[in-house]
């Protein structure tokens, strides 16, 4: 392994001088900081960070801590913010909790000991209090999910809205037996999303069904699957369907290709993301697009001039952006005799 010193024959400098030229050390003119980093570059010289560290210098890690990079939503946020934190020369570093609490204080307990700039974290939905204690004492932002006890700094999406718009669309196409498979509500995105559904029925006087929402692991193509199918077992089924998760969106797409359900003759579906492979499948599906990347840049950039410039105080940020409906051809008015049915 090149160290400084050899760096420091191959210039004929001595080993402090190429030391405080890496660090930039103001007492070092910019020609001879030129050539150590010239001779460093070609002699192959990797910095020891944790020696740094112990010097007091600051990491350049930032943690990214998230549920399951299977979402496209997480790993759109991964893509975005990798590209930001690079050209600031911060290095991001990912850690998937599985939404379970034990493994999401253990990532933050590596972070915290390898002393890390910062954390950006969708958290658990119900963050250990060791978790709590370690992110009150390093810069952190929440991404997407918000959990009271990590502050107000927030950068997400007006889940509420997206829910709503994607109900309210059912419900102007003459649908009132609209089904719901989402997030359990212990999770904010998860509680928040329900109660747009819930909002728009409330708001064009539509029966909330106990009987026609279907609560569950936001990860799990499987569960929204079989959730469909019980649906559609029901004696009075629904006519249609608005989802609450990506990842429950592929799950229900899947299912209702294997039931050989008729898509939007005997079924609407509103999904919820915008997947480019949505838009391919069957008729084009009716879904909620979000801004995900916009959403993951916001936030990078916030996040990089609350590192390189530390504010006095932790005063409350927070930034919802809106999202969209698209429509295409997975959503139409229900079959008369369903229509009748509701009548």
């Amino acid at each position: 392994m090149v160290t400084t010193k050899d760096i420091a024959v191959h210039l004929q400098l001595s080993v402090s001088t190429v030391g405080r030229a890496l660090a930039d050390d103001a007492r070092i003119s910019d020609q001879t900081k030129a050539r150590v980093r010239q001779a460093a570059s070609e002699l192959g010289y990797v910095g020891n960070h944790a020696a740094r560290m112990m010097r007091g210098a600051p990491s350049n890690v930032v943690g990214l801590v998230i549920p399951d990079i299977r979402n496209s939503f997480y790993f759109t946020i991964a893509h975005e913010l990798s590209a930001i934190m690079a050209g600031e020369d911060y290095q991001l570093m990912l850690a998937e909790t599985f939404d379970d609490r034990l493994i999401e204080r253990r990532h933050l307990r590596e972070l915290s000991a390898s002393h890390a700039a910062g954390v950006v974290i969708a958290p658990t939905p119900n963050p250990h209090s060791d978790s709590i204690n370690m992110l009150s004492g390093m810069p952190h932002v929440q991404l997407l999910r918000k959990h009271s006890s990590l502050g107000a700094q927030w950068f997400g999406l007006d889940d509420r809205r997206a829910l709503k718009d994607a109900t309210t669309h059912l419900l102007d196409l003459g649908h009132s037996r609209i089904a719901y498979i989402g997030a359990p509500a212990d999770l904010p995105t998860g509680r928040e999303r329900l109660e747009g559904y819930s909002q728009a029925l409330r708001e064009n006087n539509v029966p909330l069904r106990a009987h026609l929402i279907e609560l569950g692991p936001p990860a799990s193509p499987e569960h929204a699957r079989e959730a469909m199918r019980r649906l559609l077992n029901r004696s009075s089924p629904p006519t249609a369907v608005v989802l609450g998760s990506v990842l429950h969106t592929v799950g229900v797409l899947d299912g209702l290709l294997e039931m050989d359900v008729d898509v939007p003759t005997e079924l609407s579906v509103v999904g919820f993301g915008d997947q480019s492979g949505f838009s391919w499948w069957g008729p084009g599906l009716t879904t909620v697009s979000l801004p995900i990347g916009d959403v993951a840049t916001s936030c990078g950039l916030w996040f990089i001039r609350r590192l390189n410039n530390p504010p006095a105080g932790n005063d409350p940020y927070e930034s919802a952006s809106v999202g969209w409906l698209v429509p295409r051809g997975s959503t139409a008015a229900p079959p008369a005799a369903s229509r009748e049915r509701s009548a």
